[in-house]
């Protein structure tokens, strides 16, 4: 049977109370969970008509400009695909808050209210941002954010007000030196006090309001730099969270890079070339210490009281550790895509994709058309297809939408 991402029973148990107070997003989140389980008997020819039903979550990376230049990052990280963009240009053809109203509103009309994900780049970077949220929860769309602190602490109030359901901020380390190390600001900022006072923000606006909303989740992405850390970073934020999620980072390595652009090639006719924006080197050193650390986050997120931990994927022991570094074939179970059934990929300016962070195939343009009417268009439904009859890609075993979704 074919694995699928699920959230773990930990995350599940300690966060139920809080959602039954909002079921209308519970029931959000546990249709989209449920469909995962349900997947091969809903869709029992998805292989031969590539066509989906009710979009579940709508994913808008919102911008390309970030602040930072994370070591791990495909887009601004060591060889990110982003490095020569003309900064300019990518503002001018970023999709405009109006157009992403319009598009709610068709959604709603057609019988979709999915979860909205807001990312970047740094999606707090873009100019109605806020007015995005807002839009998106007066059409009934819950939605979520990942950002790694820029503006948070300013916009605190507004952020639980909307009401967000999930509040992601990325920390990569237990301290200054090292989160600013791993996650260099392009200025002379330090992003760990921008995280630090965002986090103490976000908190203080709850306890103001009297609310629970937004569940906030600390994301760590692990790397060689902090590898040795991660309970260092558990116990330095479990005070200020509602859940720590820790992901191995996805990303590809040389061979399989070319393996993928023969094999992309092959199916669609032309080369990709983003994906050589997550060719990694930042693979831990040493996995005996990684098993020990991951195996001690799970001990200590045991008590009732204390954050639970997700990781992404979910692999623990130091022998499948080693595996997924350094045998990029190796799937761990994830052998079948249904992120393509159920979540919509826009990029800042507006071009729709199927796969989140390997988006060199795009359908079309919700400028020109709307989501739902690209959502089942012959090119989305071409690459459904050609996963289902010819297999994953070399790159999908490293992918958020396989493996984290």
């Amino acid at each position: 049977m074919n694995k699928k991402p699920t959230i773990h029973p930990g995350v599940l148990m300690k966060n139920l109370a809080r959602f039954a107070l909002h079921p209308r997003t519970g029931a959000k989140l546990a249709a989209l969970q449920c469909e995962k389980w349900a997947f091969n008997l809903l869709y029992p020819r998805a292989g031969r008509l590539g066509k989906a039903r009710k979009i579940r979550q709508l994913s808008l990376r919102i911008t390309d400009m970030c602040n930072l230049r994370c070591i791990t990052c495909g887009q601004w990280g060591e060889a990110g695909y982003l490095h020569q963009a003309d900064l300019k240009d990518c503002v001018s053809r970023q999709v405009k808050p109006d157009r992403y109203a319009e598009l709610f509103e068709d959604l709603k009309a057609k019988g979709h209210r999915p979860l909205v994900y807001l990312w970047g780049g740094e999606p707090m970077l873009y100019e109605g941002c806020m007015d995005v949220i807002d839009a998106a929860i007066q059409h009934g769309m819950p939605v979520s954010i990942a950002t790694n602190g820029y503006r948070v602490a300013r916009e605190a109030e507004r952020l639980v007000m909307a009401p967000l359901y999930l509040f992601q901020i990325s920390i990569d380390g237990h301290c200054a030196a090292l989160h600013d190390r791993i996650r260099p600001d392009s200025g002379s900022r330090s992003n760990y006090s921008d995280v630090m006072e965002g986090l103490d923000a976000i908190r203080a606006a709850k306890q103001a309001r009297g609310t629970r909303l937004p569940l906030v989740a600390s994301l760590t992405t692990i790397s060689r730099e902090n590898a040795g850390h991660l309970v260092d970073i558990y116990t330095t934020v479990r005070e200020k969270v509602d859940m720590c999620i820790f992901y191995y980072a996805w990303w590809i390595d040389e061979q399989h890079a070319r393996m993928h652009e023969a094999d992309f090639q092959r199916r669609f006719g032309f080369e990709p070339a983003r994906h050589r924006g997550w060719i990694g080197s930042w693979i831990p050193d040493d996995f005996v210490e990684l098993a020990r650390q991951i195996s001690e986050l799970e001990r200590m997120s045991v008590a009732w009281s204390a954050p639970p931990v997700m990781l992404l994927p979910h692999i623990t022991g130091e022998e499948d550790l080693r595996r997924y570094y350094t045998n990029h074939a190796c799937r761990f179970g994830y052998d079948q895509c249904i992120s393509i059934y159920q979540a919509v990929e826009i990029n800042s300016n507006g071009d729709m994709a199927p796969c989140r962070d390997y988006n060199d195939y795009v359908v079309g343009n919700i400028k020109e058309q709307t989501i739902s009417e690209l959502w089942n268009s012959d090119a989305y439904r071409r690459f459904r297809q050609s996963l289902a009859k010819d297999g994953l890609m070399p790159v999908c075993s490293r992918c958020c939408g396989l493996m984290g979704y």
